[in-house]
C-alpha cells in the first residue's frame, strides 16, 4: 500500500479480493474505473455510500500500482497483486483448491505447498492494508473465502477492532472439509473475527461442526468460545447464517423505466417472438448446472414435450477464471452441447438455444428479465443465487416462473418457486413443463409470494442483521475505551467509593460446571489493592448461594457479600443473614420436586440448590432441549407455585421463594457503606436490576453482548480487571 496512503481514519472497512470497479484506459493513457457488476458489489453499494466507507481490494490489473481514489461516493484503496500472485493465490489456491472443495467436490480440488504459501501471503497484504486505514476500534468486514486468513492476521496486529467474516459460498460438511491440509489454520484464521456469517444454517452448522471436530472448542447454538491465550478466559464468537440479498427496489425501478420495457419487448422479437422464452444467467462455471440444464431441454424437444417453434431458451454465461483449465474445458463442453441440440433442433426461423458467452450491463439483464417467461436456476451448489432474487425483483407485473435448484440458498427462502433437484433429469424436465404450461392465476399467487419475500430481506435488511450482530453487543473491542477512561477519572476521586461486582461472566468467564469457576488471574490483586485504599469498598453481588460464591471466589475478609440476587447478605460479620418461614420452606419442598423430576428426564439440564431457591442449567442441553425444560418448568411451577420469583439469564432459569434482585441489594450496600458513587460491573439478564438501580453520577459497565442499561461495555473478564487496577491506581494518584 503506498505510504501516502489515508491512515486511520474510516470506521467502516470492506475487504474483498476485488475492488468494485473495472478498470479501462484509453490510447491516450486515461484511467477510467467503472463500477462493476456482481452479487457483493450489488449489495454493498448502498451500504457504502450511507456509511462514507473505505474498500479495500485488488483493482483486477496486475503489476501495477494504484493511488487511493473515489469512484461514485467510495473510497477504494488498491492492494497490489503480480502474476505470480494470480496464478498461485487467485487461481490456485482459492479457485482450484478452495472453490471445488467448498462445493461438495463437484470438480476434484488440487492441493499444493506452494500456492498455499502465497494464500498466506496475499492474505496477509490485505490485512496489512486494512489494519493501516482503520480508525481505532472501527468495524472491518472481510468477504469471502479468498481472505480467509485475514480476520485472525487483524486481530493480532489490531486487537481493537471489531472484525466480522461473511462467506459468500457454501461450507462443507466436515467429511469433505477434513480433506484439507490446512484445515485447522483456515479455521483459524476465520475465529480471529467476532462475527462469521454464511448464507445458510447448514453451513454455520458445517462450521461449528469442524471447530469442535478440530480444536475441541465449547460450540452452543450460533456461539464459539474461543481460549484468548488467558488463564481460562474466552472469546465469544458468533457463527450465524445472514442469507445475502439485492437492492430490490432499485431492480424495480429499472424494470419500470420505458426505456427498459420497449428493450424486453425488441429481445423477444429479435427471437422469434416464441410462445415462451426459457432464460438461464450464470457465470460459466461446473456448479451452475449449466449442462444439466441443456441436457433436460435437449430430451425434452426430442421426445416432442416442447418443440422449438414454441420454445426458445436463452443462456447467458459470463466469461469465468478462463485461464484455469477447468474453467477452459468446461467451456468447451457447454459449447459443443449448444451446438448439437441447435444442430438437432434449429429452424430456419426458430433457434432452439440462444447462446452467449460475455457479460450484460445491468439495464439489459432487467430487460432479459422482463422478456423471460421462465427463468432456471439450476445449480448443482451455490451459497445463494442472486439472479433467482433480481429474475423476482424485476417482476412487477407478477408473472413468470422461477425454477429453482434445492441446492442454492435462495432455495430457503424462496419456497414458492419450482424446486428441483438438478441432478435428477427427469424431474427438471417435469419441472421445466409445469412452469411452461402453468395457468396465469398460479404464476401470479406465486409470484406475488416471493416478491413479497424478497422485498422483505433486501439488501438493507442484510447488512443491517450482520452488522448488527457485529456491533450491537456481539462484538466489542478489547481495552477500556475511551468514554469509560474519563467515567473512571470521575469516580476514583469519590470520598466514599463502593465497587460492586458480579462474578461469574464478570471476573471468572463462564463454564460449563458452575463449581469450576475461577476469577481470572490478577483479580484477586486489583481488589486488594482496592481494599488497601481509604473510603472504598468493594462487594461481590450473585445470584449463586453464598456458600458457593465463598468456594468460588475466595474473597478477602473484608469484601461484602451478597448471594442469591441479594436474598444472602454477609457484612462484616461472619454470619449469613437469611430468615425463611415455614411456608417458604414448604414452597422451597415442592419447588425441588417439580426441578428434579424435570432435569431427570432430559439431559444436559441440571439443578442448582440456593438458600431460597432453585436454578434449572440448560447450559449442557441442546437449544431445543434447554428451551423444552424452561417451558416445562414455567408451565408447572406456574401452576403450583404461582407466587415465586422467576429470574432468565443466561442458559439458567430461577426460581425464588423470596422476592429479591441484584438492584436491592445495590441499594442495601449503598446505605450500608454510606457510598456517594458507585461502580457496578455485570454481564446477565440479571445485572441489569443493579444498573437501573445507579444514580446519575454512578458508573454501570456491562461485560460483553446484550442490550443493556448500563452506560460503558467491555469486552470481557480480562478488561473488568484492568478497570480494577486503572481505578485503583487513578484513586492512588489523587492522594499523592
Amino acid at each position: 500500500m503506498p505510504a501516502d496512503a489515508p491512515a486511520g481514519t474510516y470506521s467502516l472497512v470492506v475487504v474483498s479480493n476485488r475492488l468494485p470497479v473495472d478498470f479501462e484506459e484509453a490510447e491516450d493513457g486515461t484511467v477510467t474505473w467503472r463500477t462493476s457488476p456482481g452479487g457483493l458489489v450489488t449489495a454493498l453499494e448502498p451500504l457504502m455510500r450511507s456509511s462514507h466507507g473505505a474498500w479495500v481490494g485488488w483493482p483486477g490489473v496486475a503489476d501495477r500500482d494504484f493511488e487511493p481514489f473515489e469512484n461514485d461516493g467510495i473510497s477504494l484503496v488498491p492492494v497490489r497483486l503480480n502474476e505470480v500472485d494470480i496464478e498461485d493465490y487467485y487461481e490456485g489456491f482459492s479457485n482450484d483448491t478452495l472453490w471445488p472443495l467448498y462445493h461438495d467436490v463437484i470438480a476434484p480440488p488440487s492441493f499444493h505447498r506452494e500456492t498455499w504459501d502465497a494464500y498466506v501471503a496475499v492474505n496477509r497484504r490485505f490485512a496489512a492494508s486494512a489494519a493501516a486505514i482503520a480508525a481505532p476500534g472501527a468495524t472491518v468486514w472481510v468477504h469471502d473465502y479468498q481472505l480467509q486468513l485475514v480476520p485472525r492476521m487483524l486481530r493480532e496486529a489490531r486487537p481493537d477492532l471489531v472484525i466480522g467474516f461473511f462467506n459468500h459460498i457454501p461450507f462443507p460438511p466436515y467429511g469433505i472439509y477434513a480433506q484439507l491440509p490446512w484445515r485447522k489454520q483456515i479455521l483459524h484464521g476465520l475465529l480471529g473475527a467476532d462475527v462469521i456469517g454464511f448464507q445458510r444454517v447448514a453451513d454455520a452448522g458445517n462450521f461449528s461442526r469442524a471447530v469442535r471436530r478440530l480444536y475441541g472448542y465449547p460450540t452452543r447454538g450460533v456461539v464459539i468460545d474461543v481460549p484468548t491465550g488467558e488463564k481460562g478466559d474466552t472469546r465469544r464468537v458468533i457463527a450465524k447464517h445472514f442469507p445475502i440479498s439485492i437492492d430490490a427496489a432499485a431492480y424495480e425501478e429499472l424494470a419500470r423505466r420505458p426505456e427498459v420495457q420497449a428493450r424486453a419487448r425488441q429481445i423477444r422479437e429479435d427471437l422469434g417472438n416464441p410462445k415462451t422464452l426459457m432464460l438461464g444467467v450464470d457465470r460459466l462455471d461446473y456448479t451452475k448446472g449449466i449442462g444439466h440444464r441443456i441436457k433436460a431441454f435437449g430430451e425434452l424437444l426430442a421426445e416432442g414435450r416442447l418443440s422449438v417453434e414454441d420454445v426458445t431458451l436463452v443462456q447467458v454465461a459470463s466469461p469465468s477464471r478462463e485461464r484455469v483449465s477447468t474453467y477452459m474445458a468446461l467451456r468447451d463442453e457447454i459449447e459443443l452441447a449448444v451446438g448439437r441440440l441447435n444442430g438437432d433442433f434449429s429452424t430456419i426461423s426458430h433457434t432452439a438455444i440462444s447462446y452467449h458467452h460475455h457479460s450484460y450491463p445491468r439495464e439489459e439483464m432487467v430487460a432479459m428479465y422482463l422478456a423471460a417467461d421462465v427463468m432456471l436456476v439450476t445449480a448443482l451448489r451455490d451459497g445463494m443465487n442472486l439472479v433467482a432474487k433480481e429474475y423476482v425483483a424485476v417482476r412487477f407485473d407478477q408473472d413468470g416462473v422461477l425454477v429453482l435448484s434445492e441446492f442454492a440458498g435462495a432455495a430457503d427462502e424462496l419456497k414458492q418457486a419450482i424446486l428441483i433437484n438438478p441432478h435428477d433429469i427427469d424431474g427438471t424436465k417435469d419441472a421445466i413443463v409445469r412452469a411452461v404450461e402453468m395457468p396465469k392465476r398460479e404464476r401470479t399467487r406465486r409470484m406475488r409470494s416471493l416478491r413479497r419475500k424478497v422485498a422483505e430481506n433486501d439488501v438493507a435488511a442484510w447488512s443491517a442483521s450482520f452488522l448488527r450482530a457485529l456491533t450491537g453487543g456481539a462484538a466489542v473491542p478489547a481495552g477500556i475505551p475511551d468514554d469509560l477512561e474519563l467515567a473512571l477519572q470521575s469516580i476514583a476521586g469519590a470520598e466514599n467509593l463502593l465497587i460492586a461486582l458480579d462474578f461469574d461472566g464478570t471476573l471468572a468467564p463462564h463454564v460449563d460446571r458452575p463449581e469450576d469457576a475461577r476469577a481470572i488471574a490478577g483479580t484477586r490483586e486489583a481488589v486488594q489493592a482496592l481494599l488497601d485504599l481509604p473510603g472504598v469498598r468493594v462487594a461481590f453481588v450473585s445470584g449463586r448461594a453464598l456458600v458457593s460464591l465463598q468456594h468460588v471466589a475466595q474473597p478477602q475478609s473484608s469484601v461484602l457479600l451478597t448471594g442469591s440476587h441479594g436474598i444472602e447478605v454477609q457484612l462484616d460479620t461472619p454470619e449469613i443473614e437469611l430468615n425463611l418461614v415455614a411456608t417458604e420452606l414448604d414452597q422451597l419442598d415442592t419447588l425441588a420436586r417439580v426441578l428434579e423430576s424435570i432435569s431427570g428426564s432430559i439431559a444436559g439440564t441440571t439443578i442448582e440448590r440456593k438458600p431460597a431457591g432453585l436454578a434449572l442449567h440448560t447450559r449442557l442441553a441442546t437449544t431445543k432441549d434447554g428451551q423444552r425444560a424452561e417451558r416445562e418448568a414455567r408451565e408447572q411451577l406456574g401452576a403450583q407455585l404461582p407466587g415465586l420469583t422467576v429470574r432468565d439469564g443466561k442458559n439458567v432459569l430461577e426460581f425464588s421463594v423470596r422476592s429479591s434482585t441484584k438492584g436491592d441489594a445495590v441499594a442495601q450496600l449503598r446505605e450500608y457503606t454510606r457510598a456517594d458513587r458507585v461502580f457496578y460491573a455485570g454481564d446477565d439478564v440479571t445485572d441489569e436490576d443493579a444498573f437501573a438501580a445507579l444514580d446519575e453520577d454512578d458508573v454501570g459497565l456491562k461485560i460483553g453482548q446484550g442490550p443493556t442499561l448500563a452506560g460503558y461495555r467491555v469486552r470481557s473478564p480480562h478488561e473488568v480487571t484492568q478497570v480494577l487496577v486503572r481505578i485503583a491506581a487513578l484513586r492512588s494518584e489523587l492522594a499523592l
